[in-house]
This record gives C-alpha cells, sequence and structure tokens, in this order.
C-alpha cells in the first residue's frame, strides 16, 4: 500500500505504507539514533510528532516488552527508510509492524530520509500530515494548513491520579510532565519511596506528602504552555531539593524568571556532547526537545550555567546558587541512549539527604504516623 508525507513548505514524499492505515498530522522532527525505536516511539515528549529515524533500517530486532518506556506510544507517525517486516531477535516478542497497528500510528518507509533530514536541519522542524489515503493533493493542503499543532502534550502525557512505588528510602515527588518509565526506575533502584503526580498537583498538595525531595520529570511540547507548572515550582523552590529533566529543566528555568525558546531542529538522539563547565569532562548524553533556555535570560537571576552543548553551546544544565536545585537539558535515564550521567540520581539524593539532615528532626514514631497519614489522604482524594 502507498503512503505519503506532505510538508507544509508542499514537498511530498511518496513510499509504503506500515503500520495503522489512515490520516494524521503533526510536527515532523527527526532522531539519530542508530537504536532504540522502542523506547522513541513510546517516549511521551513525541506526543504530537512525526519522527523520522535518520538510521535507514528500522524494525530489524522488534519489540521486546521491558523496553517500552510508557504505557502506551504517544507519536503521531512514524517515518523510515527501510522498514524490516520480520524481525530477528531472541527478545523480541512481536513486530514494529505489530505495534503500530495496534495503537493507531501510521508509517511510512521507503522514502529519502537522508533528504527528508538535511531538509529539517536547513529550513528546521514543519507541519506535515501523513496519510495511506488516496485522498487529492490539495485535500491534503488543504487539511494540512487548517490543522493546528498540538499544544495540550502535557495534559495528554501525565498521569491523571496519583499513585506511588513504595520503596524504604527518601520519598521522591516525582511530578510527570510526560514522565519516561526510566526516571522512575532509576529512582526505585536507588530505593526511593517514589509519589508520581499529576501535572497540575499543586503546591500545597505536594507539601501535604511530605517529601524529601522533588523530581521535575521530562515531557513534550513548549514549557509556556504549562504556566500552572511554573507557578508550582516556584513555590516549592528553597523549600525541598529539587531535580529536573528536559522539559523539567525549561520549567525550573522559567520558574527562576528565565526565558525559553524553540530551537531550528532541536536535539534529538543517543550521541549529544554535553561539556560540564567546573571539570571540562564531556558526557554523550541521550536528547529529546525542541527548546531551550535562553543563555542572556539566566543574568539576573539566581541560576548558574553548569553545562553546555558541544555542538551548539546552548545550556545544558543549571544549578540554584542559593537553594538545593538544578537540573538537566538531557536525559541521565537514557533509554535510548548512553548511561554516562545516570550518577546525576545519585547526587541528588546525596543532596536530599543533606538537606533533611540540615533540618530539626520530629521524633521518629509522630514523623512516620504523620507521613503516613498524608499520603493515605491523598490517595483516597485521587481515588475518589
Amino acid at each position: 500500500m502507498q503512503a505519503r508525507l506532505l510538508l507544509e513548505d508542499g514537498t511530498l514524499f511518496t513510499g509504503l505504507a506500515f503500520g495503522a492505515e489512515g490520516q494524521t498530522t503533526g510536527e515532523v522532527v527527526f532522531n539519530t539514533g542508530v537504536t532504540g525505536y522502542q523506547e522513541v516511539i513510546s517516549d511521551p515528549s513525541y506526543c504530537g510528532q512525526i519522527v523520522t529515524m535518520t538510521y535507514p533500517l528500522i524494525g530489524n530486532y522488534g519489540i521486546a516488552r521491558d523496553d517500552f518506556e510508557s504505557a502506551r506510544p504517544f507519536v503521531h507517525g512514524f517515518v523510515v527508510r527501510r522498514h524490516e517486516p520480520v524481525p530477528s531477535n531472541w527478545r523480541g516478542e512481536y513486530s514494529l509492524d505489530n505495534l503500530l497497528k495496534e495503537y493507531g500510528i501510521p508509517g511510512i518507509s521507503d522514502i529519502d530520509t537522508r533528504m527528508l533530514t538535511r531538509k529539517l536541519r536547513h529550513h528546521g522542524t514543519m507541519k506535515g500530515i501523513l496519510t495511506t489515503g488516496n485522498e487529492r493533493l490539495e485535500e491534503l493542503q488543504e487539511r494540512l494548513a487548517a490543522t493546528p499543532l498540538m499544544r495540550d502534550q502535557v495534559a495528554r502525557t501525565s498521569t491523571k491520579q496519583m499513585f506511588s512505588s513504595p520503596g524504604g528510602g527518601e520519598r521522591i515527588v516525582l511530578m510527570d510532565f510526560g514522565a519516561k518509565s526510566g526516571i522512575l526506575r532509576e529512582l526505585t533502584k536507588r530505593g526511593c519511596d517514589v509519589v508520581v503526580v499529576p501535572h497540575d498537583t499543586t503546591a500545597d498538595q505536594i507539601r501535604r506528602l511530605k517529601p524529601d525531595g522533588i523530581q521535575l520529570s521530562n515531557g513534550p511540547g513548549d514549557p509556556k504552555d504549562v504556566p500552572h507548572a511554573v507557578k508550582t515550582i516556584a513555590s516549592l523552590i528553597g523549600e525541598f531539593p529539587i531535580f529536573g529533566i528536559c522539559l523539567g529543566h525549561q520549567l525550573f528555568a522559567l520558574a527562576c524568571g528565565a526565558d525559553t525558546t524553540k530551537l531550528k531542529f532541536g536535539h534529538r538522539g543517543g550521541n549529544h556532547p554535553v561539556k560540564d563547565l567546573a571539570t571540562n569532562r564531556c558526557f554523550i548524553t541521550s536528547q529529546n526537545h525542541g527548546y531551550t533556555v535562553l543563555e542572556q535570560s539566566v543574568k539576573g537571576t539566581p541560576l548558574v550555567i553548569t553545562q553546555i552543548n558541544n555542538n551548539d553551546k546552548t545550556i545544558e544544565g543549571l544549578k540554584h546558587e542559593k537553594y538545593p536545585a538544578f537540573t538537566v537539558q538531557y536525559h541521565p535515564e537514557a533509554s535510548p541512549g548512553p548511561y554516562d550521567t545516570s550518577y546525576l540520581f545519585d547526587e541528588f539524593l546525596e543532596m536530599v539527604r543533606a538537606h533533611k539532615s540540615s533540618k530539626p528532626r520530629r521524633p521518629l514514631q509522630a514523623r512516620h504516623a504523620e507521613e503516613a497519614e498524608a499520603l493515605k489522604g491523598e490517595l483516597q482524594y485521587a481515588q475518589k
């Protein structure tokens, strides 16, 4: 079956269809990863986007149960040079084609993804429409022009109610703006008592959970589309240790008075070099974002730039000059990508413990009873 991808500048790609039949629109972006297509498809940060894989062979190792980064995929379409319909891997349980069919996601293969990527790098990401039907070109152009890009991705991808992943260590509230499963895995692996809360949870609701620290997750879209989260974060800074990732990094910057802007074509892949300014050490990182914190906007705020991107010198790390809080633009939990920076979760927990030890301590029995009652009340409220 034929499939077509039409860009807003009029460029038309014609190839072969795989995945679901139908029509979809979204922002056309590219990912440079050689492997990890399952994690890319299931990363909530791709909500509302049509993803192009620059590596030419996709689908060759199938789909594995343990490699999902969310409960379901959120991409709007998938673009590859060559789709392998018969995977071969001992971990593979079914094919990429079956996954896309199950969730109604159209795919297109056998097009020149190199030419498409060069166009996006030169002109920037743009809106596109992907179809497996036989609509007239004029009809596709009209529909594409009439369909705005999605602006409510965080609400679509965030958990709808609070839930917990119990542990014996520090209690971490994970604010879910479209969190990857890898963040929760890294925290629970370190024994944390994690409570995951929706994106619109208020500061007072978070305080009632008695957290030891707050994790700000990744997520899709423009950070300025979730002003309520910026307000919540601003009221919590200084009260609890904070660690932000990707969208959480951008929201934290906005909460401290800095500004953000859209990148020309974003950073999406598993090979982005990041330089730590304190040590001059370079890390290879996994990234997926279309926005960045403006360097000039950091001046006059309580933020300190800690890391930069070695390719385009954009900000990759921030810390608060007074309070225990730091953020990174990339994904230390990787999946896919290198785990060079997973140590940041350990640094966050060290910060949490140092903050706990500096606070006056209530009697242990009273403290545990209060925390248990607070968590119980919040979970009962969420279930209602």
